[in-house]
């Protein structure tokens, strides 16, 4: 009876010693993947050092997504009887404004009620503008829907309110 509580104690002792090295392993193989490399970090500032140089500035200070050519600006700001929405539509490198096109937001509001506005061209900001009539606090999630030179495109964004 003793040789065979003997022989539980050890075979358990075991079994603890596996799972204790078998955790380690495991812990270690995770902080390896989550460190970056010398060569992912080099190849990560590559990445940025194109991104920062390239398109995806915010010339106005709103929020930008590039679809091909285009760089689109979303520009939301708070006013007294609503938001004033600004939106850029750029071409090329140089980020040419594009005055002939049709341009829709569709906005969800943040009591999910969905309001659709055309936006009108501004000559003097070079910019397509609306105001969104809403007043509710929260989050309110926008897709512009761009028509251009028979192409169509669109950018999502979101602000809170």
């Amino acid at each position: 009876m003793k040789s065979l509580k003997f022989g539980f104690v050890v075979f358990a002792s075991a079994g603890l010693l596996f799972l204790a090295a078998c955790s380690n392993q495991s812990s270690e193989s995770n902080n390896k993947s989550s460190a970056p490399t010398s060569g992912t970090a080099s190849k990560t500032e590559t990445v940025a050092k194109t991104q920062s140089s390239g398109h995806p500035e915010a010339n106005h200070g709103g929020q930008v997504v590039e679809s091909g050519a285009y760089h689109l600006e979303f520009v939301p700001e708070k006013e007294d009887n609503g938001t004033h929405m600004d939106f850029y539509l750029q071409k090329g490198n140089n980020h040419e404004a594009i005055p002939n096109a049709k341009v829709t937001a569709q906005v969800q509001t943040p009591n999910s009620s969905e309001k659709t506005l055309n936006l009108v061209y501004d000559k003097e900001g070079k910019h397509y503008t609306v105001l969104l009539p809403e007043k509710a606090s929260g989050q309110y999630q926008v897709k512009m829907l761009v028509a251009v030179d028979g192409k169509k495109l669109d950018g999502r964004f979101s602000f809170n309110k």
